[in-house]
């Protein structure tokens, strides 16, 4: 039990990391009666927008955010972006914070290295073989190794970004480039993985709690640049394939530990399930569930991590989402074709409320539901596409 949110009794959330997706996290945690603090890097940032409270903080400094967190003494952390100094949650936690799901989990998961080892070296999960490169000239020799096509993509980063598809050794260079570019914090460290031959991608969300460890129903998505712009629930795979993907994110999330929802990325291929990446978080892929469950995976995400029981997972209605994204940077902009979009039948849009637009930034989304999943992936990209930004 707890008080209301500015009562001496009350429960406090604080967020790191402040988009989209946090945005929907402290909306539902608000529906709970608990107290929101939301944080990024700048100012009016989504979830900034709704919280109750909003602070701007470098979150790669680790000693202002100790600073901050001491402050304020949170119930509950919640990272919500890759860009934390990890190494400043671990030592809050031993002073006795919550972070979610765990410290170590939020570190392991906010490297790519350190999950990929993880996953395939100590939990034995079937993965794309996969080299680590220090510098241009180890980049080059782990392509050669692999062979071409394989992926590129630096050890942190989000929403795709310095990640690339290396076709030849001559796109080494170009690869290199973009990695190092795209990298959040200064680590030139990029992970080189061979090309997986796959029938479809999917997002398993998973959730633990005091109830134990529940799946919502395979999301199908679609990438572009390494970051999703469409997506839909449920996806088809068959009782073997969904089985075995249900296997290997218990196994990962059991190890990662704590209570939360997880996005757990996997290829179907031919031969099997293979795991990709894990974010201990919602996913973006997910947001499509605020149309299709009975409880989104914000809702559930924050029913989990408060200790509350998440027992199962309903699908209402097949359903759809697809993005509007950026073309160009600056602030002059509106988001148009809202009404044009909301005439498709069965649909919704979210405007981000982004303050900044960047190329291929995502700026809203629409989801639309139907009965069928090919009729609602018809719907949200048809009302996406009347969705514009526009330039003063």
């Amino acid at each position: 039990m707890w008080g209301a949110p500015f009562h001496a009794r009350s429960r406090t959330m604080l967020l790191l990391g402040s988009g989209e997706l946090g945005k929907e996290v402290i909306i539902e945690a608000q529906r709970l009666g608990v107290r929101t603090i939301a944080v990024d890097r700048y100012e009016h940032a989504p979830a900034m927008q709704v919280a109750h409270e909003s602070h701007v903080l470098d979150m790669l400094d680790g000693e202002a955010l100790k600073a901050l967190i001491r402050e304020k003494r949170p119930n509950v952390i919640v990272p919500e972006i890759e860009a934390i100094a990890t190494e400043a949650l671990l030592e809050l936690e031993e002073e006795g914070f919550h972070v979610v799901p765990t410290a170590r989990a939020a570190r392991l998961t906010m490297d790519r290295e350190g999950i990929r080892r993880l996953a395939a070296e100590k939990l034995g999960l079937p993965t794309a073989a996969y080299r680590f490169a220090d510098s241009f000239e180890e980049l080059k020799a782990a392509v050669e190794e692999l062979g071409a096509p394989c992926v590129v993509k630096p050890l942190m980063s989000s929403s795709g970004k310095g990640q690339s598809v290396c076709r030849t050794t001559e796109d080494a260079a170009a690869s290199w480039k973009a990695a190092v570019e795209g990298a959040r914090g200064k680590s030139t460290r990029v992970i080189v993985e061979a090309f997986v031959q796959f029938d479809s991608e999917i997002t398993l969300l998973t959730v633990r709690s005091v109830s134990g460890t529940v799946f919502c129903p395979p999301i199908g998505h679609i990438q572009k640049d390494g970051d999703y712009v469409e997506s839909w629930q449920p996806h088809f795979m068959s009782e073997a394939q969904l089985e075995e993907a249900r296997e290997i994110a218990r196994k990962v999330t059991d190890e990662l530990g704590g209570y939360g929802l997880f996005g757990v990325e996997l290829f179907i291929t031919q031969d099997g399930v293979v795991f990709s990446e894990i974010s201990p978080r919602p996913h973006d892929t997910g947001m499509v569930t605020m149309t299709t469950q009975d409880l989104s995976e914000f809702a559930l995400h924050v029913r989990a991590i408060l200790g509350l029981p998440v027992q199962e997972v309903h699908l209402l209605t097949p359903g759809a989402s697809a993005t509007l994204k950026a073309d160009r940077e600056g602030t002059d902009f509106v988001i148009s074709g809202i009404q044009e979009a909301l005439q498709q039948p069965r649909t919704q849009v979210r405007v981000f409320g982004k303050p900044l637009s960047k190329p291929g930034r995502r700026m809203a989304v629409a989801l639309s539901a139907a009965e069928d999943v090919e009729t609602a992936r018809k719907r949200a990209k048809a009302a996406a596409n009347l969705l514009k930004v526009e330039w003063s």
